[in-house]
């Protein structure tokens, strides 16, 4: 089956378009091993309760910026779920396809190389929307949650998972380490994102037109006593984005390189002994209006 390019992915530019859209992390290897460990690390936090307001993720449903296919193996868990997978990148829908060649053989997953904020699907197309860690990379966040409504029917569901840096708690605390969380965040800004969307997220749900929105805070919780989240998510997931983000710090300026090399080093060493890392995502489910 061959990848669907479609309106927004075929606009000259429209990948490094999609680059320069906030995703400062990279599409090579790396980035998409740590996709993976995040999506299983944080399987049960983002899909432990498939029980959203719009009722289970299943049917058909839109997966907006599926990139390399990390969370579309634990959407098509659920029964009778039919998913259609849209992101910018070509490389990254490749990666998508192998990872999930039996699922795309039988028909449970279609490819579209789109825009998430300019969708080539009808009105009404899809029963459950799923977003996860997707507005963060947007300049228009706003512009696509209405794309995203216009293609839900009366009544569909809408899942959005993201984070926010605002919510990061070390032990040992680190000026050096907090100083590199926010250059990456500044990074991030520049690029057209926002690390810190996730305490948007209900305002924005409501000025696009959902109804019945809800937001709920997921904390992870990385101590001794979860050796697991100390190396999936602190040292597997959190601490590669930085690294990924290096380049383009430096290249600011600040924080200085000795300083961004004591700043990583700390937050590694959250993961060590009596260390501990606090992070808050925010799960958001809501519906379109009937």
């Amino acid at each position: 089956m061959e990848i669907t390019i479609t309106r927004g992915g075929d606009r000259p530019g429209a990948e490094q378009a999609g680059a320069g859209n906030g995703y400062v992390h990279g599409y090579g290897a790396r980035e998409a091993e740590r996709l993976t460990t995040q999506a299983d690390v944080l399987a049960p936090l983002v899909h432990g309760d498939r029980e959203g307001v719009g009722g289970p993720i299943t049917g058909r449903v839109l997966e907006a910026g599926c990139g390399t296919g990390a969370q579309t193996g634990h959407l098509l868990a659920v029964p009778g779920a039919r998913v259609d997978a849209v992101d910018l990148s070509a490389p990254s829908l490749a990666r998508a396809r192998a990872r999930h060649a039996e699922a795309t053989a039988a028909g449970r997953v279609r490819w579209h190389r789109a825009d998430v904020t300019e969708l080539p699907f009808p009105d009404a197309s899809f029963d459950h929307v799923f977003g996860c860690f997707v507005l963060e990379h947007l300049a228009e966040p706003a512009r696509a949650l209405t794309e995203w409504l216009r293609v839900l029917r009366p009544g569909g569901g809408l899942t959005v998972v993201e984070g926010d840096h605002g919510s990061t708690l070390l032990h040992p605390d680190s000026a050096a380490a907090r100083a590199v969380i926010a250059a990456q965040a500044r990074a991030q800004e520049r690029a057209g994102g926002n690390a810190f969307i996730g305490r948007r997220l209900a305002p924005l749900l409501r000025g696009a037109g959902f109804r019945e929105v809800g937001v709920e805070p997921r904390t992870v919780c990385a101590d001794r006593a979860r050796p697991d989240l100390r190396s999936g998510f602190v040292l597997g997931t959190f601490v590669p984005v930085f690294e990924a983000a290096r380049p383009a710090v430096l290249a600011e300026g600040r924080p200085a390189a000795d300083e961004w090399e004591r700043g990583m080093a700390d937050l590694r060493r959250t993961a060590d002994g009596e260390g501990t890392f606090h992070y808050t995502f925010f799960r958001a489910t809501a519906r379109a209006p009937r």
